[in-house]
């Protein structure tokens, strides 16, 4: 067996979570969900892969069954969609998604502990990006997949049948990538002895810059929240942080709020203020996507010439312009053809900052911390950005209840506040860099 069989069978489960990903929202708009309630969908997905993250990490760190615990949660995903597809309950439908996105979560730290069953450590972030790479392509092959089915049926069948029926294919994908798992999963032994020590894989993943396709929506990966808050010491952060690293933490709750903000209402503006078909809203979607990974590698040459700080900012306030950018298009361009061009454009933008943002966000923590609590500033990075995200779909959805133009105005003014922080560190940084090294310019 080739040693990265068993990846594909991640690979194949990816490809349904990259299709609910997107289809969950739509067909929870499709059967009458209001937008507070969407931006509650989201927000509970967002929140849930945490306790799943900790709970499963904690388990296979502590010399559980891995191999179960990869099958558990595969079931578990698989009996979430299977649920959601059965009911029209609206909160049903959140409880389904919430469980679902639990065990993606859960999942994630187990398969990080697997992939380096067997190599070095020092091959470790080659084989995250592995998984990252099979995961993000499968990600965005479900939302071609979504593309694909909708388009095909809800014309002649109705999009509520489309929906559900490409739900009950995304259960049995899952099923199917669960059954290929038991047989193809490396089998090793589950004592403490083969766990690799987690500051080691904290420190793995720190180094490890190649971001799977989901991030583009998805910016917070379970596996990092797992282990790069697994030696978190609040008490003894809190006392090292820095001025520039705790105004930097107030920049990142104020971004991913804002990026919450515009994730969390968007399906209900695209499907319903749009009327844009669920196979228009995937392809949007997967713009996003694709916009981000092909530029990942760009993002990083560039972060290896230019000061990081600038860089991040730069992506930012292209984030800050393009969240009200979709609602002004909606106002201003006319429907059809060119109206979808430019929303085209604008998610492949939005894509393209995010790769940006997301590449130089590990190097800004790395650089402002000392480096004694390198590891855990990452940890907090990792866990603020994702409660951020989670309460900004939550507050999206309620403005979305007033209206998408404010809920996406107030999307952008939050990204632009962080935009406007971490500018200020740059600033500052870079001041400070230019004092130090007056004196040695002077010898």
């Amino acid at each position: 067996m080739a040693p990265d069989r068993w990846l594909s069978s991640w690979a194949l489960a990816s490809v349904a979570l990259g299709a609910t990903s997107l289809l969950i929202p739509l067909y929870f708009v499709t059967i009458g969900g209001s937008t507070l309630l969407l931006g509650v969908l989201a927000g509970t997905a967002a929140a849930a892969g945490a306790p799943g993250a900790l709970l499963f990490g904690r388990l296979a760190d502590g010399g559980g069954n891995r191999r179960a615990l990869v099958l558990v949660a595969l079931g578990l995903a698989a009996a979430a969609i299977a649920v959601v597809s059965a009911t029209d309950a609206i909160w049903l439908v959140i409880a389904g998604n919430a469980v679902l996105w639990f065990a993606a979560g859960a999942v994630a730290p187990v398969l990080t502990l697997l992939v380096t069953v067997g190599s070095p450590e020092r091959d470790w972030p080659g084989r995250f990006a592995a998984l990252n790479r099979y995961q993000g392509w499968g990600w965005a092959g479900g939302l071609v997949l979504g593309l694909a089915w909708t388009t095909a049926l809800s014309g002649p069948l109705g999009v509520v049948y489309a929906q559900r029926t490409l739900l009950w294919v995304c259960a049995g994908v899952t099923a199917a990538a669960a059954l290929l798992a038991a047989r193809w999963l490396p089998r090793e032994p589950s004592g403490d002895e083969t766990a690799p020590r987690p500051s080691h894989v904290a420190r793995a993943l720190a180094r490890s810059r190649r971001l799977p396709v989901r991030s583009a929506t998805f910016p917070v990966g379970p596996a990092r929240l797992y282990w790069l808050t697994r030696s978190l010491h609040p008490r003894q952060l809190a006392a090292r942080l820095t001025p520039s690293l705790s105004l930097y933490f107030v920049a990142v709750v104020a971004v991913f709020t804002g990026f919450g903000v515009f994730w969390g209402p968007l399906p209900s503006y695209l499907a319903g203020t749009l009327d844009y078909g669920s196979g228009v809203v995937f392809t949007l979607y997967l713009l996003s996507s694709l916009g981000s990974a092909l530029c990942f590698g760009l993002a990083g040459r560039l972060a290896e010439r230019y000061d990081t700080i600038g860089l991040q900012a730069g992506g930012l306030l292209a984030r800050a312009v393009l969240h009200p950018a979709v609602a002004v298009v909606g106002l201003a361009v006319p429907a059809g053809s060119l109206g979808l061009l430019t929303n085209g454009v604008v998610f492949g933008g939005i894509g393209v900052a995010w790769a940006v943002v997301a590449i130089t966000a590990a190097a800004i923590v790395t650089r402002l911390a000392p480096p004694a609590i390198r590891g855990e500033a990452l940890g907090l990075y990792t866990a603020i950005s994702g409660l951020a995200t989670g309460v900004g779909s939550v507050a999206g959805g309620w403005l979305g209840g007033y209206g998408f133009t404010l809920a996406f105005g107030v999307a952008g003014g939050f990204v632009l506040v962080g935009t406007l922080l971490v500018a200020l560190i740059w600033r500052r940084t870079a001041r400070a860099e230019q004092t130090a090294a007056t004196p040695t310019e002077s010898l």
